[in-house]
């Protein structure tokens, strides 16, 4: 069996790098031929659907990136891609993962999507934001759409901070969430594979409301509750997830889903249980070709 691993080409960073690395290491107990590449290096001529390098002989591509544009043109030409760009897409944008799971009643703290704006028009008086205060209260989270490690993520604790966090951001997609006090500086980080949790950690910070390992957050093994695993499970099966960290709060009246990561980086979380999460993916993924043969789109 032979894979193509896919890698952003321009992020050179050791954390990222050592994933790929684990990945490939991964492959060949499980009778893989993982050949890495980077995302630069494999262009389409999109007015023709046709590679520009030589894609044949692949049974399967694992998309460890965010070249959604990518992944849709190799599964046009009839490859299998882990995670699927549908729901790679869903979780990179968590307005789209809020809005889909909220169709199917998964718990998450309640959140109020920005209106849209553009640059340099900006939000007017922000009478929206009253609105938003009227039903999330203060302290408010502030998110943008898109991003990772904790990085796009803000605490207004005033209406002037959030007017000025969402001006500073004006023209990026936005959301404005209740703030989970129960949870302050804590989250666990459950992490999927196929129809089992693979591995989970508990994730604390002292001195920032984000728990994030990256954001000088510790860690420490944990065993989910039946409702934390259950939820996990079917939050990663509604998304249409091979494989994710799903993230949960400690909510007042149960866990609540809080972001789902289609690409976690699962370093720290086999470092700190001991768990070969790459080799639960290449395992997943080979059982996956083996038993479910992909069609290409038309």
């Amino acid at each position: 069996m032979r894979g193509l691993l896919i890698v952003n080409g321009f992020v050179q960073e050791a954390n990222f790098l050592a994933l790929r690395d684990a990945l490939c290491a991964a492959a060949q107990p499980q009778g893989i031929s993982l050949d890495a590449r980077t995302n630069d290096a494999l262009l389409f001529d999109a007015s023709a659907g046709l590679p520009l390098f030589d894609a044949s002989g692949y049974d399967f591509a694992i998309l460890w990136d965010k070249d959604k544009y990518l992944g849709m043109q190799l599964e046009a030409k009839g490859l299998r891609v882990f995670n699927s760009v549908r729901a790679l897409s869903l979780c990179d944008d968590k307005a789209l993962t809020h809005i889909a799971l909220a169709r199917h009643g998964i718990p998450m703290p309640r959140t109020i999507l920005v209106p849209r704006t553009y640059r340099f028009v900006g939000y007017g008086d922000m009478a929206f934001l009253d609105r938003a205060l009227a039903v999330l209260g203060l302290p408010l989270v502030v998110k943008e759409c898109s991003g990772s490690f904790g990085k796009q993520v803000y605490l207004a604790h005033t209406r002037e901070e959030a007017a000025e966090l969402l001006r500073a951001h004006e023209g990026t997609p936005m959301l404005l969430q209740q703030f989970v006090n129960t949870s302050f500086g804590r989250d666990v980080r459950a992490y999927v594979v196929g129809n089992r949790v693979a591995a989970a950690m508990e994730r604390r910070n002292e001195t920032d409301f984000r728990a994030n390992v990256a954001r000088g957050g510790s860690c420490a093994p944990y065993t989910l509750s039946e409702a934390e695993e259950k939820l996990a499970l079917r939050t990663a099966a509604l998304l249409g997830l091979d494989y994710a960290g799903v993230d949960l709060l400690h909510g007042p009246d149960g866990p609540l889903v809080c972001e789902v990561n289609s690409n976690a980086h699962f370093h720290g979380l086999a470092a700190c249980t001991g768990v070969d999460v790459a080799g639960a993916i290449l395992a997943h993924i080979a059982a996956s070709i083996m038993n479910f043969p992909f069609q290409a789109q038309t």
